[in-house]
């Protein structure tokens, strides 16, 4: 892999799709965030292609059959899966992909790309995790208490990725996401080949 592939997870309410989605806002033309599938239902304002890509369990297991998701977690009650054909697109365009998935999701990418760029985003607090989750008016009150106890267990593997935001005061978390693209893509892993040969002008005798 030359480019690289940025893995971001959080517990629902943590607000990776708003760090991500301004992160992409900043680069665009050098930033893709993977559409996921998923099983669940739309929620109000959301568009199949755009949020998500909406599909029945039917199709979603002919996609793992098929062997076209780059990862697949059961997360909520819910299917979600990343495709493989997006990454791979991206890549040969040479664009950075951002995928915001499950910490299950990222433990099975980090198999398939041990270089990949893992990011962890905790909320400040679990008062203001909740207080997030009742905010956005997306879900009822049965899903928001099941989001909340299955929070406690996804935070739990947050140590298991690279780096580790905490989304208090939103501009610093988005300072600290970006600046971790920022030095990756100057890792030595990338600009090597990218630069081999000034490096071999640079080195001639």
């Amino acid at each position: 892999m030359v480019g690289n592939l940025f893995v971001v997870a959080a517990p629902s309410g943590a607000g990776k799709t708003s760090l991500v989605r301004k992160l992409i806002e900043h680069d665009p033309a050098g930033l893709r965030v993977s559409v996921s599938y998923t099983t669940r239902p739309p929620r109000p304002g959301e568009v199949d292609g755009v949020h998500y890509r909406f599909t029945d369990p039917q199709h979603f297991q002919s996609l793992i059959d098929g062997e076209r998701l780059l990862e697949h977690a059961l997360v909520h009650g819910h299917h979600y899966g990343t495709g493989r054909d997006q990454v791979e697109a991206a890549f040969a365009a040479h664009i950075d992909v951002v995928l915001e998935i499950d910490w299950q999701g990222a433990r099975q990418v980090r198999e398939r790309y041990p270089d990949c760029v893992s990011i962890f985003v905790l909320p400040p607090s679990r008062d203001e995790l909740l207080r997030r989750l009742n905010h956005r008016g997306q879900d009822s009150a049965e899903v928001i208490a099941r989001r909340m106890r299955n929070a406690r267990g996804e935070m739990a593997h947050a140590t298991e990725f690279d780096y580790l935001i905490v989304n208090d005061d939103f501009d610093v978390a988005l300072a600290q996401l970006t600046a971790i693209v920022r030095a990756a893509r100057v890792s030595m892993r990338v600009q090597a080949p990218r630069q081999r040969e000034l490096l071999n002008q640079l080195l001639a005798d």
